[in-house]
């Protein structure tokens, strides 16, 4: 177990392309750290930095205290589980796993012990004089997990290790893998750019984008007090709406003014009135064009007379437990997470109302959420 800080990490590729710019992080003792971002964000080559597969451009790496950043990679006492399992095809399952051990001179009756524990822990036990093309993608995948666990580094680190499952079967491995983490306590960053899995596995979320980190938090944190419109329409499925709204204050009261919002408040018909907490917001920010942004799970359908907005259904997907119902305001799409009765139908006219607590205001210019 250990503590990980990047300072001032930086990387470029050539001189034009800064895949990593100046990144801060302090990952604690026994953390399950997650890096999430699309394709091309600097995930995967800051987890490179610290492995020491890629040379930094500036910046430190401090594991426990002692720079690592220019240490080769067999000295930084690591392990790395890749995306394409990398099991060695000539060995045995226990030979993978034991190989390692041999290479640090630990006596055979010892590594014996430790092969079988971690085969155990990581329930591959009965599959030990199996080949890698023997096995399944799952189980290769557990002999990587399995090999790094067995030389007990400072820091698991993890790249999309799950990416190449089927999708039944990543639900599966990635609580397998959180549970085998919660036994091991070891520190552990992994790589995705699957946000149900960040969400599902991480003590704490570091969003990427652009080589920059846009937010980091808990998986609660990141989902209902996103920083900016990128955290809100990257974490969750679907994604948050948005909605381009005027703030205007009349007779004393704050409405929200928008082509698509009516209200029963005689004094402002074309918007919807705010409480107490969120005019005052608002008034403090002193921008009049604000963009609202609601999740699907948070806007409810009412009856015509608790209406904030009311428009025809587009499509209505099941899915089971819940129906999404999706409406077109303008050129956008609004996507609502409703339950499955009553059934909603494509061309039905239906009655919106908003969580009014649950409602987020972003400046459009900054993108950043108005706190």
């Amino acid at each position: 177990m250990a503590t990980l800080k990047l300072i001032n990490l930086t990387k470029r590729f050539a001189k034009s392309i800064l895949a990593v710019n100046s990144m801060d992080l302090e990952v604690q003792d026994g953390e399950y750290l997650v890096l999430l971002g699309p394709s091309g964000c600097g995930k995967t080559t800051t987890m490179r930095m610290i492995a020491g597969l890629e040379e930094v451009t500036a910046g430190k790496v401090i594991l426990d205290g002692v720079d690592i950043t220019h240490l080769p990679p067999r000295k930084r006492d690591v392990s790395m589980v890749f995306q394409n399992y990398a099991v060695w095809p000539h060995m045995t399952v226990y030979g993978n796993i034991a190989f390692a051990l041999k290479l640090k001179g630990i006596d055979k009756q010892a590594i014996d012990e430790i092969v079988k524990d971690v085969a155990g822990l990581t329930k591959i036990d009965q599959l030990l004089e199996r080949y890698p093309s023997q096995l399944s993608g799952g189980q290769q995948q557990r002999v990587a997990v399995a090999r790094a666990i067995a030389v007990s580094p400072k820091i698991f680190l993890m790249d999309e290790p799950l990416s190449n499952l089927d999708a039944k079967l990543r639900v599966a491995t990635r609580t397998e893998l959180k549970a085998i983490h919660n036994k091991t306590e070891a520190t552990t960053i992994f790589v995705t750019h699957d946000q149900a899995e960040a969400m599902s596995m991480a003590d704490r979320i570091v969003i990427m984008k652009d080589g920059e980190i846009m937010q980091i938090g808990t998986p609660e944190d990141v989902y209902d007090q996103s920083a900016n419109l990128f955290v809100a329409d990257f974490i969750g499925t679907p994604p948050t709406n948005f909605l381009e709204v005027e703030f205007q204050q009349k007779n004393g009261h704050a409405y929200l003014v928008s082509p698509h919002l009516h209200g029963r408040d005689p004094a402002m018909s074309s918007g919807m009135r705010l409480n107490v907490e969120h005019a005052r917001l608002l008034a403090e920010h002193g921008k009049q064009n604000i963009i609202l942004g609601v999740r699907p799970e948070n806007i409810l359908l009412v009856s015509q007379d608790q209406a904030v907005m009311s428009t025809e259904c587009l499509v209505s997907e099941p899915q089971g437990s819940h129906q999404i119902v999706a409406v077109e305001l303008g050129d956008k799409i609004i996507k609502i997470i409703a339950p499955v009765h009553p059934k909603v139908t494509a061309g039905q006219t239906i009655h919106l109302t908003f969580k009014k607590q649950a409602m987020r205001f972003f400046d459009p210019d900054t993108g950043l959420r108005i706190h």
